[in-house]
């Protein structure tokens, strides 16, 4: 007897298929308390088993919803410590990107940053707030802070990076750094892991780029700006490739 693609789709078991919306109602529960007194932007997210019953769901439906919240760069996991709420939370639910496949892909990602972010950093050079340019340093802070700390630093890379676009005075770059969170973060790990140089003397390099997007976006000097940033950037290249870029 045939079979058809709907009977077959309702021959999946209905414990399946009630995993699966359970899995949506925690993760639409997760995204309301995103933001709310013990989930604010860095915080640590209670443990699964505090967590699922709190929701009134098992481990294995609140991990799927949890899985979910990192794919779109809403949370991330510390090796040893758990959950943790982004630094900054997206605003919208960012388009889903591919993920990086191969040497060709993560070249042309970190290519494609140059000239977005070199433009964002122009624009929030001539747009940005005193309120937004206290942001930046403290981000730029903290980057450096986790750093001294001994941490690989990423949330807090990624975060410095947002806070420039959020300045720039046009939403979308803001959702497209968002968007592209999830590459972002395996982009500067793996240049972390194979950088050639010795640590200290790569992560002061790292700090020195950031202070000079930071000044120059204090400045307001545009050109400056993106020099600043599209030089840091690149220097990402050079230091996963090992050699220089052309500007």
């Amino acid at each position: 007897m045939n079979t058809s693609v709907s009977d077959a789709a309702d021959a999946t078991p209905p414990t399946h298929k009630a995993d699966r919306l359970l899995g949506d109602k925690v993760y639409e529960d997760l995204l309301q308390l995103l933001g709310t007194p013990g989930f604010e932007p860095r915080a640590r997210l209670p443990g699964e088993t505090a967590l699922s019953q709190r929701l009134g769901v098992s481990r294995p439906v609140l991990r799927q919803a949890l899985a979910r919240l990192r794919e779109e760069g809403r949370i991330y996991v510390r090796k040893g410590s758990g959950n943790f709420v982004t630094d900054a939370l997206p605003q919208a639910r960012p388009v889903s990107m591919s993920t990086l496949k191969n040497i060709a892909d993560i070249r042309a990602f970190l290519e494609f940053r140059c000239f977005m972010e070199g433009e964002a950093a122009a624009r929030a050079a001539r747009m940005r707030t005193a309120d937004e340019m206290h942001h930046i340093r403290r981000c730029r802070e903290r980057f450096d802070q986790a750093l001294a700390a001994g941490s690989d630093a990423i949330e807090e890379d990624v975060a410095f990076h947002d806070a420039v676009a959020q300045a720039c005075g046009n939403r979308f770059f803001s959702m497209t750094m968002t968007a592209l969170a999830p590459q972002t973060r395996f982009s500067i790990g793996l240049s972390r892991s194979l950088a050639g140089r010795p640590q200290g003397e790569r992560r002061a390099g790292v700090c020195q780029e950031h202070a000079a997007v930071e000044q120059a976006i204090e400045r307001q000097d545009a050109d400056a700006a993106r020099h600043a940033m599209e030089a840091h950037l690149r220097g990402g290249i050079a230091r996963l490739f090992g050699h220089e870029e052309r500007t």
